[in-house]
């Protein structure tokens, strides 16, 4: 039986938020994420995809019943039903690092679309709480999937949720390496 490195879920959960994502593998692989650190997963406004039941099937998405999903029309409702969560903003545009977030448990991890990331006015509002994740090439930004990875491990890290981690048996996996 192969063995993996586990940790005991962060409670409460952090919250992962899409704003209005368009690509859905990029939504696909933070849903895997999502299942893999036991974080939320909330989409808000217009999908630029389909999330049924076919749709999911079809691209072959095996582990997204082990995601705690919610759909919410809107950035305010998302806020209303969960009034605890703080807002954290994650922007290409923004002047402070993620390194420095000051996040906790059952926070509320804000990412935007693809092709222009948050609204402008969102991010003004919430100015002290947005960060950006440093880079030393000449890019735009990273990747979505690949930005919400970074910053969910070191939200993960900050909270404590890495803590403790140790070898546990798989029983769903064959005994061989990956």
């Amino acid at each position: 039986m192969a063995r993996k490195l586990r940790v005991s879920p962060l409670v409460p959960p952090l919250r992962i938020v899409l704003v209005e994502p368009e690509i859905p593998q990029n939504t696909g692989n933070i849903a895997r994420l999502c299942a893999a650190t036991q974080a939320e997963l909330h989409l808000v406004g217009r999908l630029g995809f389909r999330i049924d039941e076919k749709a999911v099937k079809r691209a072959g998405l095996d582990y997204w019943h082990l995601v705690s999903l919610s759909v919410h029309p809107d950035l305010r409702t998302f806020e209303l039903k969960n009034p605890s969560s703080k807002l954290l903003l994650f922007s290409a545009n923004a002047k402070t690092s993620y390194l420095d977030m000051d996040v906790a448990p059952g926070d509320a991890l804000v990412f935007g679309k693809e092709s222009s990331g948050l609204p402008r006015d969102l991010l003004a509002r919430h100015e002290a709480r947005t960060y950006g994740i440093p880079t030393a090439g000449a890019v735009r930004s990273i990747n979505l999937a690949s930005a919400a990875a970074v910053v969910v491990y070191e939200a993960l890290r900050k909270c404590g949720g890495l803590e403790g981690a140790k070898l546990e048996d798989d029983p769903n996996e064959e005994d061989f390496p990956r």
